[in-house]
C-alpha cells in the first residue's frame, strides 16, 4: 500500500492511494500538467494509473478532470448528481455513476462511499478496502455525523481535513459571509473539529494520519498537527505516521507491506 497527498488545499487537491493491482486517483484540483509533474515526483507515471474518483464538483476538486481521463483513458467514478453539476469537464468517455451510499468494485478493491454535508450538489468521502487495508478519505465536510463516525472507524490510514484554525479564521482577512461559510455544518471542518472526529476513529490498527485541506490563510501546519497530536498522546492504541499535506508540493508518503 502507498498513500499519497498529491496537492492539499484550498486550490487544489488529488490524492493518490495504490494497493496490490490498483493505482488510484481521488480528485484532479490541478491542471493535467501540474499533476502529472507531481506523479512523477513520487515515481508513478500517468499511464500507470487505474481509474479516478470525484469527491464533488469544486474546482479545487475537479480542475484537471476531463483532461486526465481524456489522455490515459481513465474510467471516472463520480456521483450521478456531481456529474451533472460538473462545470465544462469536456468529453469523459467512460463515466461510471453511482449514487448515495453505493459501494463499487473496481479491480482488487471495494469502495464505498459516505455522502458528506458540504456546500455542494452530493458531497462524498471514499473508504478505500484494499488488500493491504482500508483508507479513509474525508474532507470538505461542515460537520461530523454519526454515519461518518460508524463507517470510518477500522482504517489502516485516515486522510482528514483539518481546515482552520477557529481564532485564525474570525480574526482573518476574509469578508464575513465567507467565514459564515466555512464555520457553517456545510462548510468546512475546524482544527478542533477534526481533532474531535480523530478521537473518535482511533483504534489499534490505525497507521498512519494524513491532516489535509488546511487553508493557506486561516491556519498553519503547525497548529494543526497540535491538535491531531494532542489527540493521539492521549491515548495508548496506537502510534500512527503524522503527515501534513499542502499546496505546493506532494506530502510525504504512507508505505506499508
Amino acid at each position: 500500500m502507498r498513500v499519497c497527498l498529491l496537492a492539499s488545499g484550498s486550490k487544489g487537491n488529488a490524492i493518490l492511494v495504490e494497493s496490490g493491482g490498483s493505482r488510484l486517483l481521488i480528485d484532479a484540483g490541478l491542471s493535467a500538467r501540474e499533476i502529472n509533474r507531481r506523479l512523477e515526483l513520487v515515481g508513478v507515471d500517468g499511464h500507470s494509473l487505474d481509474a479516478v474518483l470525484v469527491s464533488h464538483e469544486h474546482g479545487d476538486h475537479c480542475r484537471g478532470l476531463g483532461p486526465m481521463a481524456r489522455r490515459y483513458k481513465l474510467p471516472v467514478f463520480v456521483h450521478h448528481k456531481t456529474r451533472l453539476a460538473l462545470r465544462n469537464p469536456g468529453r469523459l468517455d467512460d463515466c461510471r455513476e453511482f449514487d448515495d451510499g453505493n459501494t463499487l468494485v473496481f479491480q482488487d478493491v471495494q469502495i464505498e462511499t459516505v455522502p458528506l454535508t458540504h456546500d455542494a450538489v452530493a458531497p462524498v468521502g471514499y473508504l478505500v478496502d484494499t488488500p493491504a487495508g482500508k483508507v479513509g478519505v474525508l474532507t470538505d465536510l461542515g460537520m461530523t455525523t454519526r454515519l461518518v463516525v460508524e463507517r470510518y472507524r477500522h482504517c489502516r490510514v485516515l486522510i482528514l481535513e483539518f481546515n482552520h484554525d477557529q481564532q485564525m479564521l474570525m480574526e482573518g482577512p476574509y469578508p464575513w459571509h465567507l467565514k459564515q461559510r466555512i464555520r457553517s455544518n456545510h462548510g468546512h471542518l475546524s482544527n478542533e473539529s477534526a481533532a474531535g472526529l480523530l478521537s473518535d476513529l482511533v483504534w489499534d490498527g490505525l497507521e498512519g494520519v494524513f491532516l489535509a485541506h488546511l487553508s493557506d490563510t486561516n491556519n498553519c501546519p503547525q497548529l494543526a498537527e497540535v491538535s491531531a497530536r494532542q489527540v493521539l498522546s492521549a491515548q495508548n492504541s496506537c502510534n500512527p505516521q503524522v503527515m501534513i499535506g499542502t499546496q505546493a508540493q506532494p506530502s510525504s508518503c504512507f508505505v506499508a507491506e
